[in-house]
């Protein structure tokens, strides 16, 4: 693939040894939460960044992350996708864009729509790039953005 490095350019992360392998023309990389190959888009290349750093920098087990599940939002099943969990409570709400989408305000406000239902402490939006962390202030609707995201052991 010509454009590999521009599908998949390097990112605002620790480097990780994904386990990559090509077949049937398409790249898949074996996703450890998962259990199982998954085809790697430029979306997916971020959310497993995201779960080596949450694994290895934040601490959190793995039995503690779940990836793209399911929530109804005004009678509409949506995805997030990951979701950061500490004694069963969810913590972290984890929006991931491919490296080529720039993170506005839709990102933040699709966040905000599905923390209406989860009503997690903690926000992450990242395309691999950049990484934003934040709360949200509901008394003055608004974000309140943090330097970084608090440990496993932290929270």
């Amino acid at each position: 693939m010509n454009n590999l490095k521009e599908k998949y350019p390097p990112l605002n992360f620790p480097p990780y040894q994904l386990s990559l392998k090509k077949k049937e023309g398409n790249i898949y990389v074996f996703d450890d939460i998962r259990k199982k190959e998954l085809v790697l888009t430029p979306e997916e290349w971020v959310r497993q960044h995201c779960v080596h750093f949450a694994n290895n920098v934040l601490e959190y087990p793995k039995s503690c992350i779940a990836l793209e599940g399911q929530l109804r939002l005004n009678e509409q099943i949506k995805r997030f996708d990951g979701l950061l969990y500490k004694k069963g409570k969810p913590q972290i709400l984890i929006e991931c864009k491919a490296p080529s989408v720039k993170i506005n305000q839709e990102v933040f406000d699709q966040i905000a729509r599905y923390n209406l239902k989860l009503n997690v402490p903690y926000l992450w939006v990242t395309n691999g790039i950049s990484h934003f962390f934040a709360t949200i202030n509901y008394t003055e609707k608004k974000y309140d953005f943090i330097k970084e995201l608090p440990s496993y052991t932290a929270i």
